[in-house]
């Protein structure tokens, strides 16, 4: 008689989460999904949901997102991307922008034709960093919600929506879940903490690691004329005239027609509710500022959305992925900072082969383990 299925529960509704859910029970586990508010409300939501073959290249991520690029495509053709949630090819350019100056797209950038048309500001020295073969781009939420109602509807994966209070831990191995209120209470085979920024508020994982938020706001804009807007990923370098440091700002067009703005930065504390998380409004002004000045497309009239959101950044830079140390059958991936929406499908695989086999094949995870915080004095 077959073993029944391994009872998983995955905390966590962004996009770490539910690849993970969707990978685990398309492996054949029995998955519960807990998330706090709902899918996909805060990184997950409202990131630019950029994808890059290599940028990652020469680092330790560089298998890990190598191969979720590649998984990316693999899911658009099976869950029907282009149209499920605006999968598509992307060139990439990066570019300067200054404003008050004289010099325009028209002049000698134009010229060259990688600007594209719509680039209408004063923009120079365009360089194509990113072509259709190795850059692409989704909708992050319509992605992720896609993907976790094809779990549900496919592989029977559950959503609880609920407060994680705490995990019972007895002889050194989690036995279950308990919600707030302690009236929820599942038992587990496994338990994986995809938490993102709110990782920090378990104290398991904040009494070995540090997992900060990095505040970051964007705008969504409506051009009235959208079928001018190219698919090209502008990432600036973005001189402002009553600042002394250059600016970072990232323009996506998106196949809905919407172009989203994205930039200014800062680590401040997460709040405990994603719902509570507000811009702003200085740095929304300055992304509202820079889309007008890069194309007289993207006016102040054209913004239908003004937001933020926090991306989860560990101290050394690289995610932590993989069993957490003294505590058999929980499980942590978190801390992709903005590379988290191209790193979740490998991320969700990987979790779900070493939940369920012992081990990964699809991407070597001892480079992430949470093991490699154990002994060191937190920051």
């Amino acid at each position: 008689m077959a073993d029944p299925p391994k009872k998983v529960v995955v905390c966590g509704g962004g996009v770490i989460g539910v690849c993970t859910a969707y990978f685990l029970a398309k492996k054949g586990a029995s998955v519960t999904l807990i998330e706090k508010s709902n899918i996909a409300c805060a990184a997950s939501g409202k990131a630019g949901g950029f994808l890059a073959l290599d940028w990652c290249d020469g680092g330790p991520m560089e298998k890990l997102a190598r191969t979720s690029f590649n998984l990316h495509r693999t899911l658009s053709e099976e869950l029907n991307g282009p149209q499920s949630y605006g999968y598509r090819s992307v060139a990439a350019l990066s570019l300067t922008v200054t404003e008050e100056s004289k010099l325009t797209s028209s002049s000698s950038s134009r010229s060259s034709s990688v600007l594209p048309s719509w680039v209408d500001g004063p923009a120079h020295g365009p360089k194509t960093i990113g072509t259709h073969e190795t850059t692409a781009q989704v909708h992050p939420q319509l992605f992720t919600r896609t993907l976790i109602e094809k779990a549900v509807e496919k592989h029977g994966v559950k959503i609880v929506i609920g407060k994680l209070e705490r995990l019972e831990v007895e002889g050194g191995r989690v036995e279950s879940v308990v919600l707030e209120g302690g009236d929820v209470v599942v038992d587990v085979d496994a338990v994986v903490l995809a938490l993102g920024p709110w990782s920090s508020k378990i104290e398991l994982l904040s009494s070995m690691f540090r997992v900060s938020g990095l505040k970051a706001h964007s705008i969504v804009l409506e051009p009235k004329e959208p079928n001018t807007i190219t698919p090209h990923a502008l990432f600036l370098s973005y001189n402002a005239s009553d600042r002394r440091v250059p600016l970072d700002p990232e323009v996506y067009p998106r196949p809905t027609g919407e172009v989203y703005v994205c930039g200014m930065s800062k680590e401040e504390d997460v709040p405990d509710d994603p719902e509570d998380i507000r811009g702003n409004e200085e740095s929304i002004a300055m992304l509202k500022r820079v889309a007008k000045t890069v194309s007289s497309h993207l006016g102040e009239e054209a913004v239908k959305v003004e937001q933020a959101c926090f991306l989860p950044c560990t101290d050394d830079g690289v995610p932590i992925i993989g069993e957490v140390p003294g505590v058999k059958g929980c499980y942590v991936a978190t801390g992709h900072s903005c590379w988290g929406i191209l790193n979740g499908p490998a991320t969700g695989a990987a979790v779900a082969e070493l939940v369920l086999d012992g081990h990964s094949t699809i991407v070597d995870l001892k480079r992430f383990s949470p093991a490699r915080f154990v002994g060191r004095t937190k920051a």
